[in-house]
């Protein structure tokens, strides 16, 4: 797509803020969101046992406490939208952090298996918010030439998040000597590691009271002087702020208004550009990813490693996740989007292909045979790194800059409440598919990783250095 007139006389796409730093701070800001995904995805993983004793449940019963804030993330990310273009993307911001707190207070203090399930769900709702409005946000003040390495802040803090929460689990544990249900600080083990999430919820909170509105946000009701403002604290000094102004207000009312009606096309389905984001969004998911997060000790137990090593083998897996995260970070905005999205899924067929040969054998006094169970190790690890510098990143950069910018929000809310749907349903069927057969349910995630390969070639289009205004 060519840039248009009012681009190229604002200067937006070759737009360089004078305090690059400045414009960092914002996007880590607004990507503790993404931090509490990843802290609150992997929590849970050190209180899974505890939670089974204490309430005395089955596994089927247990996978549904561990998805079931999946489906709060899913509500929060379909309605975050409507929200955030009704009362700003930082009102959005505060109230998931203010959710977020009681739900880490809630899951610490729980009177029953019920009530635990519930503040899971009120979390779930606060991180689908913030899934939708920390892509969308960062995409609305980034320039055009970052907009790619700001963009993977998200799934930057992620991994990070994820990363974080299993050395804070391990403290605590350590501190319980080695039982989940020992006693610290008057409670269970597994209550603290659920309550010590408050720390990054207030935290989120805070930092948003320190980042200014979207400027898109404010053009959208009005607030013409104060988003020139912010537009020249975060594009510099070089555009011409009117012209720039001008160009929002003119692709925004080129748009439809963001409202789920206005996302179909024809009767009843959606427009093409929102049934991409979904695509996006549920191969990101289909593939299994977080399969290695959630369960990833209690695969590597399943295949004969003591509960020790199958620690060390899911830590060595985030940090593979974060290597990966950076490779991508790197690149995004050199290479592009669809690149790195294709790279990546080739990768990822090969290492669940390989995984699922591995886990094809039978167990030997409990364990793999040695020759599979490296491979089964190291093809994981190359699983991991492959999606972290593809699919983890590119798509929540292009979730955030791909639609128009009228309908921004909303589609963005459809896509990420796809994702957490998608993401619910590997969750919850994991278990019972790993006790059915542990290698067709990897060959089901190759197969996913592969459909992904034509998926990027015949319908997303490069966003790379692309104003903002020119999507859709």
């Amino acid at each position: 797509m060519t840039s248009t007139p009012q681009a190229q006389k604002s200067g937006a796409r070759t737009a360089h803020p004078e305090h690059l730093g400045h414009v960092i701070f914002i996007a880590a800001a607004a990507a503790m969101g993404g931090f509490l995904f990843g802290y609150d995805s992997s929590v849970i993983n050190g209180a899974v046992e505890a939670i089974r004793d204490r309430y005395d449940i089955g596994s089927a019963a247990l996978a549904q406490v561990i998805a079931v804030a999946l489906i709060g993330c899913a509500i929060g990310a379909a309605t975050a939208g409507r929200i955030a273009d009704r009362i700003g993307r930082i009102r959005c911001m505060q109230i998931a952090a203010v959710l977020f707190t009681v739900s880490a207070i809630g899951s610490a203090l729980p009177f029953s298996l019920y009530d635990l399930a519930f503040w899971r769900v009120v979390g779930g709702f606060a991180i689908g918010m913030a899934s939708v409005i920390g892509p969308a946000y960062i995409a609305e003040v980034a320039p055009p030439a970052y907009r790619g390495r700001l963009g993977s802040f998200q799934q930057a803090a992620i991994v990070i998040g994820i990363a974080v929460s299993q050395l804070v689990n391990w403290g605590i544990l350590n501190a319980a000597d080695g039982d989940q249900r020992g006693e610290l600080m008057g409670l269970e083990a597994w209550q603290v590691m659920l309550g010590v999430m408050v720390i990054p919820a207030v935290l989120y909170g805070l930092l948003s009271f320190a980042i200014p509105e979207s400027p898109r946000y404010l053009i959208s009701v009005g607030k013409h002087e104060r988003a020139r403002r912010i537009l020249e604290e975060v594009e510099g000094k070089d555009i011409d702020l009117d012209a720039r102004a001008t160009e929002i207000e003119s692709a925004m009312h080129r748009d439809e208004k963001s409202s789920f009606k206005d996302l179909l096309g024809g009767s009843f389905f959606f427009k093409p550009i929102v049934w991409i984001g979904i695509g996006l969004s549920v191969f990101q998911q289909f593939v299994g990813i977080n399969v290695a997060f959630y369960y990833s000790a209690t695969l590597w137990q399943s295949v004969g490693v003591d509960p020790t090593a199958s620690f060390f083998y899911s830590f060595t897996t985030s940090i593979i996740n974060i290597v990966g995260t950076v490779i991508a970070m790197i690149f995004v905005d050199r290479i592009g989007r669809r690149p790195l999205a294709i790279i990546g899924s080739v990768g990822m067929v090969i290492g669940l292909a390989l995984e699922a040969w591995a886990f094809s054998f039978d167990l030997v006094d409990g364990q793999l045979p040695a020759t599979q169970g490296w491979v089964a190790l190291i093809a994981a690890h190359v699983f991991v790194l492959f999606f972290a510098l593809s699919w983890g990143v590119v798509v929540w950069v292009m979730l955030g800059e791909m639609f128009p910018n009228r309908i921004r929000a909303a589609a963005l809310g459809v896509a990420a409440a796809a994702q957490w749907i998608a993401n619910w349903a590997i969750t919850a069927s994991f278990p019972s598919l790993a006790d059915w057969n542990l290698s067709v349910t990897y060959v089901i995630y190759t197969v996913f990783a592969a459909l992904s390969i034509p998926f990027v070639l015949k319908f997303v289009k490069e966003t790379k250095g692309k104003a903002l205004e020119e999507m859709g």
